[in-house]
């Protein structure tokens, strides 16, 4: 059974990132404190994991059960966890439904299957949610890619899945146009049964809040979740003037985390939380490799520029 039945993907959902040690093992000790820092923030609804932020392409099926077993065990009650299903097969993405569902996760996060970049039928799409929803009574999450990707679902496409498939509550919408995502929110979540929207649009959070997204789903949150909370607030609370100076210290790091190659922004995150003391070791998995020196530098004068390391580059103490 899930941890938080009826849950509602919506508010701050950080994406947390997974550790590992210099020999490219799960390290436990820091994935555990990891979680209990994101988790702590005040205003985070959820962690999601098994990700992109995971580094899921490069866990077998056996970690990331182990990955979700670790932060239900870690966390207890305090949160719901969003689990990721990356698969590029129907029947692979209902193992690991199966599993996250009997595990006790409280929803699932669906990456769009990697054959769809050669182009998709609505049928495809609608075919590859049903098959999921039919093992899993858990909330989904559907993770919109661009369309220029061919991961990407129009929202004719968007609006049959939701007919078809009661259980998708949330879109993750990383649909990487403005007016493709303020149609989304107009049109998504005024809907009988409403789907909610949750920004991935981290080089452009603010700008994408104010549209009236009903929440956030970033991997940045893994080093900036109280911003990000403290911004959320602030856009709901129409106090631009609090949300406008949250900004500016959100762009600070969002310029470097999101610099080309995307493909490295977690690993810049890792980066900037060893730079913070918050992490020993930044390894990832191949093909990913080491920053160079030069963009670690860039990442600590980001920090200090958002006010996250103190002006000489220190960690700051907690509070």
């Amino acid at each position: 059974m899930p941890r938080f039945a009826n849950y509602s993907p919506e508010g701050v959902i950080p994406a947390v990132l997974l550790p590992f040690k210099a020999d490219y093992s799960i390290d436990v000790d820091a994935f555990s404190k990891h979680l209990l820092d994101v988790a702590s923030v005040e205003g985070v609804t959820a962690l999601t994991l098994n990700a992109h932020s995971t580094e899921v392409s490069s866990c077998s099926f056996d970690e990331q059960r182990r990955v979700l077993e670790l932060s239900l065990e870690v966390l207890g009650d305090r949160l719901p966890i969003v689990n990721g299903i990356y698969a590029d097969g129907s029947f692979e993405a209902q193992r690991i439904a199966r599993m996250a569902t009997q595990m006790g996760a409280s929803g699932l996060l669906v990456f769009p299957p990697s054959v769809f970049r050669n182009g998709q039928r609505p049928e495809m799409a609608v075919e590859h949610f049903r098959r999921i929803a039919e093992v899993t009574d858990l909330p989904l999450v559907l993770f919109q890619y661009p369309l220029a990707s061919g991961q990407g679902y129009p929202l004719a496409t968007l609006l049959k899945i939701v007919e078809a498939v009661p259980s998708l509550r949330a879109i993750k919408d990383g649909c990487a146009s403005p007016e493709q995502h303020e149609r989304h929110i107009r049109t998504l979540q005024e809907l009988p049964r409403p789907v909610n929207v949750l920004s991935t649009h981290s080089a452009w959070l603010f700008s994408s809040l104010v549209m009236g997204c009903n929440g956030l789903l970033s991997g940045s949150g893994s080093v900036i979740a109280d911003l990000q909370a403290r911004l959320y607030r602030a856009i709901k609370a129409d106090d631009l003037v609090s949300a406008r100076a949250l900004n500016t210290r959100i762009r600070a790091t969002s310029t470097v985390f999101y610099a080309e190659p995307r493909t490295d922004m977690h690993n810049r995150m890792k980066e900037a939380l060893v730079l913070m003391g918050k992490l020993q070791c930044a390894a990832v998995r191949p093909p990913l490799v080491k920053l160079p020196g030069d963009e670690i530098q860039r990442i600590k004068q980001a920090l200090i520029q958002a006010g996250l390391l103190a002006p000489d580059g220190r960690a700051r103490r907690a509070a």
